[in-house]
């Protein structure tokens, strides 16, 4: 039996595996394309806690992660063109200074 610990909980994998389910997302507080061990949202908070960075390049930068961080579960290289385009702009932005 393989067993699948994630966020305090114990999941007996075959049970999954072998279930005929249908899922309902909500896609507004959880929608499908967000990690189950983590939020981007949570990410991005902790990755520029204490940043000393202008609110036009923090949110280019994390645009550009946000992109980054969903490509292979949303739009994939559509994503990854928008990430591109963040730090594309990011990149000028402080190319300019």
């Amino acid at each position: 039996m393989s067993l699948l610990t994630m966020a305090d909980q114990t999941i007996n994998v075959e049970d999954i595996v072998n279930a005929d389910t249908t899922f309902d997302y909500d896609m507004i507080n959880s929608p499908p394309h967000y990690n189950t061990t983590m939020e981007c949202i949570d990410a991005m908070e902790a990755m520029s806690e204490g940043c000393d960075v202008s609110p036009h390049r923090a949110y280019c930068w994390q645009s550009c992660f946000k992109y980054l961080w969903r490509w292979p579960y949303k739009n994939g290289v559509e994503d990854l063109r928008k990430c591109r385009w963040y730090l594309d702009r990011l990149i000028k932005d402080l190319e300019d200074d």
